[in-house]
């Protein structure tokens, strides 16, 4: 959804820069915003350029800011709930056990199979591979941020996993041979981060047709949301993990492609 959002607002930031522009200046008309405008005529202009017709750069940073506002309220809501014992860990373990109650074989191997789309050797092969293609093309700039989006993934994800140290469920022995911690989870954040990557990419930059596009943000969401699924089933990770992992995968690709688009806006380069 982050990336089909990214291209709408690529394709009609003209038309909402306008609109938004319009609801500003009524907005600015009244008695309240008057009196903030002439005790702080500094702060009030900057706020107007933000939405500026034309000011595209501006409005994306707007937009950008607020995703990752709210994926940080998010992540920080679910962290705090965890951390201190709040109703969504007892749904944790409810959910836990009511997936393994309803486990079967048959289910266990899907869900494993799932699950290995988003693990570290996935990824890591998917990273090295769209590496290789950006060379080729010569894509210097996307091939930097994909690059820092895969890395910085990573590291964000061992960072988090050590300062919160949340043990992992009781049935994640039967799947995990190196113990490692539970909160957030791993495969949430890196496959949406990878995958997102990948689908502004092919959004943005290599497809032009509009039924491509939609087919593959679609295919990416129900991708990103099976491996969520795939590691409650297979009971490696809690709820809040895999909220958790999302959460901060949205942060991290909305910096990521932000940054991509601000320094496109100064510096064009096509793939």
């Amino acid at each position: 959804m982050l990336v089909l959002g990214a291209r709408w607002f690529r394709t009609n930031s003209s038309r909402i820069s306008r609109n938004v522009s319009g609801i500003a200046e009524r907005i600015g008309s009244s008695e309240i915003f008057q009196r903030f405008q002439n005790r702080h005529p500094e702060a009030w202009e900057f706020i107007v350029r933000r939405f500026q017709p034309g000011e595209y750069l501006g409005l994306h940073l707007t937009v950008g800011l607020v995703v990752s506002i709210a994926a940080l309220w998010l992540f920080g809501g679910v962290t705090e709930d965890m951390i201190h014992h709040d109703p969504l860990t007892r749904f944790d373990v409810t959910l836990l056990e009511w997936f393994h109650t309803h486990t079967t074989r048959t289910g266990l191997e899907i869900f494993a199979a799932i699950s290995l789309l988003g693990s570290p050797l996935a990824i890591t092969a998917l990273g090295v591979l769209i590496s290789i293609v950006l060379a080729v093309r010569r894509s210097w700039l996307v091939l930097i941020g994909w690059v820092a989006a895969l890395a910085g993934a990573g590291v964000l994800d061992i960072l988090l996993k050590h300062i919160i140290q949340r043990p992992r469920p009781p049935y994640a022995s039967a799947f995990l041979y190196n113990y490692s911690f539970s909160f957030p989870s791993g495969h949430a954040m890196g496959s949406l981060v990878a995958y997102g990557m990948l689908a502004y990419l092919i959004v943005i930059f290599w497809t032009s047709r509009w039924q491509t596009r939609v087919a593959v943000v679609s295919a990416t969401g129900l991708l990103i949301l099976a491996i969520g699924v795939s590691r409650l089933y297979l009971g490696v990770h809690y709820f809040s993990d895999v909220i958790a992992g999302f959460a901060a995968g949205v942060l991290w690709l909305s910096a990521c492609i932000t940054g991509i688009e601000i320094v496109r806006r100064e510096r064009t380069e096509s793939l």
